[in-house]
């Protein structure tokens, strides 16, 4: 995984709004909070992705970005945003080459660990948060961050 300090890796990738993401695009502009979960429409998975969709609009007053990420394919991920109305960017990384360049996948489940990066705007990982039992603690960790 990587760690505090690091350069976060660019990525070009369409959301489930049909929206191109490019994570470059941001530098110089915002931060970005970059979370990965395990699976749609699990409990935790639900619980963490309704704990950032209430506080999607804070976030956004604290210029930043939000932007979730799983290795679910891009239907069930659209299926899931569509379910929790979400408003921020929803990934589908189905090929693993975003979760992969973050160190996120376990190797022998192949799924992502619940880990969320805050990367500052010149493109640098400024926080990692790893919490894969106390998903409630990712929203509470980066509000703290982006209060700073």
């Amino acid at each position: 995984m990587l760690n505090v300090g690091d350069q976060a890796p660019d990525f070009d990738a369409v959301d489930c709004r049909g929206r191109r993401v490019v994570l470059s695009s941001f530098r110089g502009q915002r931060r970005v909070v970059l979370f990965f979960f395990p699976r749609a429409f699990t409990p935790a998975c639900t619980l963490e992705v309704r704990n950032f969709r209430d506080n999607h609009q804070r976030i956004n007053s604290l210029n930043a970005e939000l932007i979730g990420i799983s290795v679910d394919r891009t239907e069930k991920n659209c299926r899931f945003a569509e379910a929790e109305n979400l408003e921020f960017s929803l990934i589908g990384d189905e090929s693993r080459v975003i979760s992969e360049k973050y160190g996120v996948v376990w190797p022998v489940l192949k799924i992502d660990r619940r880990a969320t990066f805050v990367i500052d705007p010149e493109g640098r990982i400024e926080q990692v948060i790893h919490h894969e039992i106390q998903v409630y603690r990712h929203l509470e960790d980066v509000l703290d961050r982006l209060a700073r």
